[in-house]
């Protein structure tokens, strides 16, 4: 296991993180939906895009500034929604909330989180976004736009591609559940996590604070996580249910796991100011297109109506410079900061951050190019054809 200052990439986190969680929590993180295949694409898709780098530049100076989501973030990409953090790290949404602080860009809180999102407002000045699932529970929805309204949240995310949970086979081998269930299968991967199953005894707390007033499936105990989404989320929800939300927040509004372009026009029909062009990290459907791979199509349907944000499969600095070269406005980052949350706590996000930010600094350097608003299509040559 390399120590934390040692951790030179993503993938050193993620040995870090398999070896301090138990089973059950890393294969959660790690793993997605079937075979997995979307999963690995959406990373092996920045593959088939090379970089051609101009030299001779003035390039002094980086800016990695970018304006996105009605406000300036100093970094290109910001942190994903992703539920329940206290299974990762007793720090939970907090560490991973004060490091996107740190690193002057905008963390985002799911609805499934362990903490409350008036806790989290307050946690730092820091631009948020809140992610919210439109549940059986529709005065749940309302109440949730209020919240974030009196809570001062910049943005509102929908996530639209979580009608049921999707087919996640390592949940069902690990024993997967919330709050966490030791059992005999499982008592081992536990018993040789020692500061996390420590840290369990001192705070066995895993509320979903968000909905645990009106939704609390889990007082009933441990349940299947994919046993939690069939029963609460609403498969109804349709693009007027979208429209209305974007009404009655009016502000930055942006439809997460939007894929194809005609999906897209409908998003800037109904009020969206943004996508998160998403498949859900591959834990959705499987055999859908990697993020990277739907930018282009999606800019030739709407042009510059959307921002637009890839999420998933980021893992290195140069994914970032190649989704933003592609058209997209930003990026957002889960499980990279999932794994450094599992490593290390608050220290272990901020060395998530501090890799990628390294590694896009020194990339664009390399580059030639010297703030990211300059990233283009001709920085790009696709692996299939030669360059002239």
């Amino acid at each position: 296991m390399p120590a934390l200052h040692r951790c030179n990439n993503i993938a050193d986190l993620r040995l870090r993180a398999k070896s301090k969680l138990p089973a059950p929590m890393f294969h959660y993180i790690d793993g997605g939906a079937d075979d997995e295949w979307t999963m690995r694409r959406n990373t092996d898709a920045f593959d088939d895009l090379q970089l051609m780098p101009n030299y001779l530049r003035n390039i002094e100076h980086i800016d990695l500034k970018t304006n996105v989501l009605g406000t300036q973030l100093d970094l290109p990409y910001f942190l994903s929604p992703t539920g329940m953090s206290r299974l990762f790290h007793h720090e939970k949404e907090y560490a991973a909330c004060k490091a996107a602080h740190q690193h002057g860009t905008m963390y985002s809180l799911s609805t499934l989180s362990t903490t409350s999102l008036e806790d989290i407002a307050t946690c730092t000045p820091s631009a948020k976004m809140f992610q919210i699932y439109i549940l059986k529970d529709r005065e749940l929805t309302r109440e949730f736009v209020q919240r974030c309204k009196a809570s001062g949240y910049q943005a509102l995310c929908l996530t639209v591609d979580t009608m049921v949970a999707g087919n996640r086979e390592r949940d069902l081998v690990n024993g997967m559940t919330m709050p966490p269930r030791i059992t005999p299968a499982n008592f081992f991967s536990y018993g040789t996590s020692f500061s996390w199953l420590f840290n369990l005894l001192k705070d066995p707390n895993f509320t979903l604070e968000n909905v645990a007033h009106r939704v609390d499936a889990l007082d009933k105990g441990a349940m299947a996580l994919i046993d939690y989404v069939n029963s609460q989320f609403d498969r109804t929800v349709t693009w007027e249910d979208a429209a209305w939300l974007a009404e009655q927040w009016d502000g930055p509004f942006v439809i997460k796991g939007v894929q194809s372009p005609a999906d897209a026009q409908k998003a800037v029909e109904i009020g969206a100011t943004a996508l998160m062009v998403s498949n859900h990290g591959g834990r959705q459907l499987e055999g859908v297109p990697a993020p990277v791979d739907c930018i282009a199509p999606i800019r030739d349907k709407i042009g510059d109506q959307l921002e637009l944000i890839v999420d998933g499969g980021i893992r290195r600095g140069t994914h970032i410079i190649k989704a933003l070269a592609s058209g997209a406005n930003a990026c957002s980052i889960g499980r990279p900061y999932l794994y450094g949350l599992a490593a290390g706590g608050q220290k272990g996000v901020d060395r998530a951050m501090n890799i990628l930010t390294s590694e896009l600094h020194r990339s664009m350097t390399l580059l030639g190019v010297s703030c990211v608003s300059e990233l283009s299509e001709k920085h790009l040559i696709p692996l299939n054809k030669r360059s002239r």
